[in-house]
C-alpha cells in the first residue's frame, strides 16, 4: 500500500509537531507518522516534573549552552528565539511564567493542556495523522518504508523530515534505530552518547540504605574547575539533579578517558570557608560529631554522610581539616547512566552533511531536526528551545526546497 503527500514527518515529537504546524500554514498536505500510539508521548513524559519550556537568561548566556555545537545552533536560535518560543505557546492559549531560577514554564505547569491545544491547531490545518508506524529506511526509488500493524507500507513525498530523536527514551519510541539506517547511506553520524545522566559512585551500605533518594540542598559541585550550585540527589547507584546533569558532559567525557573522575560537594557554598573553621572551633562539649556539625554549621544527616563516606573512616577533628572537608567533599565517579537511563542524549548527525536549512546534502529534500542533530546542552529549557528552533528552521527549509520547480533547494 502506497500514500501519498506533499511533506511527510517522521515522529511526532515537539520537533515534528512545529514543522507540521508551520509547512501546513504554507498551504503543503502534511502527514505526521510515529512508531508509538499517539503523538507526543516523549513530550508528556519530559514535562511530568513541570514543562520547562525554555530559558529567561541573556542571549550569550544562553548560547553557551550548547557544547560543542555553538556555531550550529547560534543561527537556529536568533531565528527562533526564547522569546518567540514564549509567543507561540501562549497563542496556543498556554499563558507563561518565568521561575526564580530564570526557567520558563507554561502556567499550568503542564504539558497536556498545551499538547492538546497544539493538536487541535494541527488537526484545523489538515495534517494527517498515521500511528503505530516504524520507519524502517528507503526502498530503490527513495520512498520512505514503514512497517505497520497491516504489514509493509510505503509513504511517497515531494519532501520529508526525520525528527525522531536520540536514544535515551527507548520507551518511548526514541531508541536511536535511525542511526544504522543513515550510516548505510552514507549519512555522516556522530556516534551517540548519555547525557544529562547519573553519576555512578560506590556507595557503601549504609549510605545507599540509609539516604538513597535524599536531596543534597543548596550544595555546589565543583568538577575540574568549574562550579555549579544546585540539588543533587543521592541514587542507589550515585547522584542524580540538577547540578550534577549540569556537570555531566564533561564528567562523561572524563570517566570515557581516564575510568574514573573525581568531583567535590561544597556543603555550605553560602559560608566562606574561614567563617565555618571559626564555627567549627566552638567547644564540643559531649555532642556526638553529627550533633556538633549540625549545630556549628548547619549541615543536614546527608552532608554528614557523605563527608564519613569520602573520609572512609572518622571525621577529622581538626577544625581547619574539618572545614576544608565541608567545602570539598571529595567523591570519586566511577562510571555513568548508560543512555537508555539518560535525559537526553549527545552525537547525532553531522551538521557539515546538512545546508542551513538542515537538509541532508547527500539526500535532496530529506531534512532533519530536534536530538537527530549533534548537539548537546544541560536540562533548564536548552534542550527544548533547540528542538523547536531546529524544526523551523527545517519547515522553512522545507518549504523553499518545494517551492523550486527544479527540486533545487535555495541554500543547497
Amino acid at each position: 500500500m502506497t500514500q501519498t503527500t506533499d511533506v511527510l514527518i517522521i515522529g511526532a515529537g515537539p520537533a515534528g509537531l512545529m514543522a507540521a504546524e508551520i509547512i501546513a500554514e504554507a498551504g503543503r498536505s502534511v502527514l505526521v507518522v510515529d512508531a508509538m500510539p499517539s503523538a507526543g508521548r516523549k513530550f508528556l513524559l519530559a514535562g511530568r516534573g513541570g514543562l520547562n519550556l525554555t530559558h529567561s537568561e541573556g542571549v550569550d548566556d544562553f548560547l553557551a549552552r550548547y557544547r560543542g555545537a555553538q556555531p550550529h545552533i547560534t543561527p537556529l536560535i536568533e531565528a527562533f528565539s526564547p522569546l518567540d518560543l514564549i509567543d507561540w505557546c501562549e497563542g496556543l492559549g498556554q499563558p507563561t511564567f518565568t521561575g526564580t531560577s530564570g526557567r520558563v514554564f507554561p502556567k499550568s505547569f503542564k504539558t497536556s493542556p498545551l499538547l492538546r491545544a497544539w493538536l487541535q491547531r494541527l488537526t484545523g490545518l489538515g495534517v494527517r495523522f498515521a500511528f503505530r508506524h516504524r520507519w524502517t529506511g528507503w526502498n530503490s526509488q527513495g520512498q520512505a518504508m514503514f512497517s505497520t500493524p497491516v504489514g509493509e507500507q510505503v509513504i511517497e513525498s515531494r519532501a520529508s523530515l526525520l525528527a525522531l530523536g536520540g536514544a535515551s527514551w527507548p520507551r518511548m519510541g526514541s531508541d536511536g534505530g535511525w542511526v544504522g539506517i543513515f550510516e548505510r547511506e552514507g549519512v555522516t553520524v556522530t556516534p551517540l552518547k548519555p547525557s544529562n545522566m547519573g553519576l555512578n559512585i560506590a556507595w557503601s551500605d549504609i549510605l545507599r540504605n540509609r539516604f538513597a533518594g535524599e536531596p543534597i540542598k543548596r550544595a555546589a559541585l565543583t568538577h575540574d574547575g568549574v562550579t555549579i550550585r544546585g540539588e543533587a540527589i543521592v541514587s542507589e547507584r550515585g547522584l542524580e539533579g540538577g547540578a550534577v546533569y549540569a556537570l555531566s558532559a564533561p564528567i562523561r567525557d572524563a570517566v570515557m578517558a581516564h575510568g574514573s573522575t573525581t568531583i567535590t560537594i561544597d556543603l555550605r557554598p553560602d559560608l566562606p570557608l574561614a567563617l565555618i573553621e571559626e564555627k567549627l572551633r566552638q567547644p564540643r562539649a559531649k555532642a556526638s560529631a553529627s550533633t556538633f556539625l549540625h549545630r556549628a554549621a548547619g549541615l543536614a544527616p546527608i552532608g554528614i554522610a557523605l563527608m564519613r563516606e569520602a573520609c572512609g573512616g572518622p571525621l577529622p577533628v581538626d577544625a581547619k581539616a574539618l572545614a576544608a572537608l565541608v567545602k570539598a567533599v571529595p567523591l570519586t565517579v566511577r562510571g555513568i547512566e548508560g543512555i537508555e537511563r539518560a535525559i537526553s542524549t549527545a552525537g547525532g548527525v553531522a551538521f557539515e552533511g546538512l545546508t542551513p536549512h538542515l537538509m541532508i546534502r547527500a539526500k535532496p529534500g530529506v531534512f532533519v531536526a530536534g536530538e537527530m542533530l549533534d548537539w548537546e546542552a544541560p536540562t533548564g529549557g536548552y534542550l527544548l528551545q533547540a528542538g523547536f528552533a531546529s524544526a523551523v528552521a527545517a519547515a522553512h527549509g522545507i518549504i523553499g526546497f518545494l517551492g523550486h520547480d527544479d527540486g533545487s533547494s535555495p541554500d543547497q
